[in-house]
């Protein structure tokens, strides 16, 4: 029987976990963990070498969160272009996450090509403090971790429980931290894929210097703001070395 007291002692469990939850932070490794889904058992790390789009819904059976699935899905040949997995979540069972997607695919004709992952113990979701600890009845919030090829943790996003992300934006963001990795620079503000890139900034005075005269295949404004056109980077070809994986 649940009684007061019993709801109490949980919700003061649940508090204490995530108080002592060592805290996620854009560079950390993103935790491993196995899991139930509606595509079968599957671990994080199994998805090692692809990048992971890692996000949680407050709830099955809810307007907002079925839109952003069907956006999901609509664009899921856009992310596997870029090589991206796609992994949901939410404290839901298994059965009502294929319900719902079930659901979704009568009233739509959409079947939902990624797995959602059953979390009713809430233990992966405290994980990733994904749990919003100001309600009594716990709920996912919408996060979205973005996960590189080596396991590591390089954006998190958070959105309200009343608005829907933007599939995009995402997909955008994605773009821009492919590209800072294979070729070591940064996007500015509202960049596009093809759009110019920033270049690393000057670390001694003499380059500072050879950068404040415009160098060749640089476009400097002042010598800490320097562009360089997407399409040279691209023809030039010099990634950066890749991250040793872990035990290798």
């Amino acid at each position: 029987m649940i009684s007061k007291n019993n709801m109490k002692n949980t919700i003061d469990d649940r508090s204490n976990q995530m108080n002592n939850r060592e805290c996620l932070t854009i560079g950390r490794i993103a935790p491993d963990f196995s899991a139930i889904t509606t595509q079968g058992p599957i671990t994080l790390s199994q998805f090692r070498g692809k990048w992971v789009v890692f996000f949680s819904h407050p709830g099955d059976f809810t307007p907002v969160c079925t839109s952003e699935f069907i956006a999901f899905a609509q664009l899921y040949p856009e992310f596997e272009k870029r090589n991206v997995q796609l992994l949901g979540i939410s404290i839901d069972s298994n059965p009502s996450h294929i319900d719902w997607l079930i659901d979704i695919m009568q009233f739509t004709g959409i079947e939902m090509p990624f797995p959602l992952i059953a979390d009713r113990d809430s233990e992966i979701a405290i994980l990733y403090g994904m749990v919003n600890p100001d309600r009594i009845y716990e709920q996912s919030v919408r996060d979205v971790f973005i996960i590189d090829p080596n396991q590591r943790i390089r954006s998190i996003l958070t959105y309200p429980s009343t608005n829907g992300r933007n599939m995009y934006e995402i997909l955008r963001l994605i773009d821009a931290l492919q590209v800072s990795t294979t070729y070591n620079v940064s996007t500015p503000a509202n960049w596009m894929p093809g759009n110019p890139v920033i270049v690393p900034v000057a670390r001694t005075f003499d380059e500072a210097l050879q950068r404040a005269n415009n160098p060749e295949g640089l476009q400097c404004k002042r010598w800490y703001y320097c562009f360089k056109n997407y399409d040279e980077l691209v023809q030039e070809g010099i990634p950066t070395v890749p991250e040793k994986k872990e035990g290798l």
